[in-house]
């Protein structure tokens, strides 16, 4: 049998960093993952996915990412159920985070943030530039910023 998850996204808040009552560090967060589609009147649609991690990786997502960083996250499914205390069970999917890569700097990030028009320049300067790299090395490319998943 097999439970892996892949996913490329950023984050939608700053993660949720809190602690055992044996001090072992986990964080909650939730990141967005665009869909590979558009609707019919072109806006993008996007997936809100909830997700933990543990330990030390936890620690280090919480110090180093925030709202709006992009993450690479890989781990395993995982579903659980409590009670609430009105007495209906209730149930969370949630991906078990083994390993976040950071995808992007603090830094960058924060420029996103407190500049978006300069950060959209910039990426499209980016990705031209990226298109005539590979068009330099005689391989065809037609990229659009559409076919990029972020």
């Amino acid at each position: 049998m097999l439970n892996r998850s892949v996913l490329v996204g950023r984050l939608t808040k700053d993660p949720d960093l809190r602690y055992t009552n044996n001090g072992v560090a986990v964080a909650n967060f939730i990141i967005a993952v665009n869909r590979p589609f558009k609707k019919q009147d072109g806006e993008q649609e996007a997936d809100f996915i909830n997700c933990v991690i543990w330990r030390k990786p936890a620690e280090n997502l919480a110090s180093y990412m925030s709202k709006g960083s992009m993450v690479g996250v890989d781990g395993r499914i995982q579903t659980r159920s409590y009670d609430n205390q009105e007495g209906k069970r209730i149930f969370i999917t949630e991906v078990v985070a083994e390993s976040v890569q950071f995808l992007e700097s603090k830094q960058s990030n924060q420029n996103q943030v407190n500049n978006p028009q300069q950060s959209k320049q910039s990426t499209q300067s980016q990705n031209e530039s990226s298109k005539q790299s590979l068009e330099e090395a005689g391989e065809p490319v037609d990229l659009q910023d559409d076919d990029l998943p972020f």
